[in-house]
């Protein structure tokens, strides 16, 4: 039988160390492993849905997300913005006021181009070349007669309403497309999954 002391302090440090070295080799494998579960980046540009959180978009206000690589804006509009929409010195100057083209899914296809009358969805993209178009909030009459709020794309000077319609004299041939998209709950869309494929709420 061995006479040496057993130094307890040193086996405390080196159980405590095995303890920790341990412990960050879980959270090195758990990190990548719970990452894996969400969609990759090429899943995300190859078109995986995209939830976005809009319970805290304040009115008048837009936020950007992003889809298939694409820009996709969110405009939460007051009731001043959704009553210009009707304003006829606004519709007479439409190129498409009725969005005849099929540039929305049929959910969308009415004098909002939306499901929910204030909260507008629309890819971000001009249908001219492709480009921006900027958010006009309240700046909008220097290009349009009786229209303050807008959309303008600053590479060829197209411009449109709030609901993605395009205006009559610019390059852009189509009103902006809306994708699909559904309600999950109050405060939360998905983009990519129309209410049919989802069961989200209108």
């Amino acid at each position: 039988m061995s006479n040496v002391p057993v130094d307890n302090g040193r086996r405390r440090f080196l159980t405590a160390a095995t303890s920790v070295v341990g412990g960050v080799g879980v959270v090195g494998w758990a990190v990548p492993f719970i990452g894996s579960w969400n969609p990759s980046e090429r899943a995300k540009a190859a078109g995986a849905p995209v939830e976005v959180n809009v319970g805290k978009i304040e009115k008048g206000q837009m936020i950007r997300a992003e889809w298939r690589g694409k820009p996709v804006y969110i405009v939460r509009r007051t009731e001043k913005m959704l009553a210009e929409l009707k304003l006829a010195d606004v519709t007479d100057q439409l190129r498409d006021p009725n969005s005849e083209e099929a540039q929305q899914p049929s959910y969308a296809t009415n004098f909002n181009r939306s499901i929910k009358a204030e909260l507008w969805v629309g890819l971000g993209v001009c249908t001219h070349l492709g480009c921006a178009p900027t958010y006009e909030k309240d700046t909008m009459g220097e290009r349009v007669k009786a229209l303050d709020n807008g959309f303008f794309c600053p590479c060829h000077g197209s411009t449109y309403d709030l609901s993605g319609r395009v205006f009559q004299g610019v390059p852009a041939p189509l009103n902006l497309m809306v994708p699909e998209h559904s309600y999950i709950s109050g405060d939360r869309i998905i983009i990519g999954v129309g209410p049919d494929a989802s069961g989200g709420k209108a």
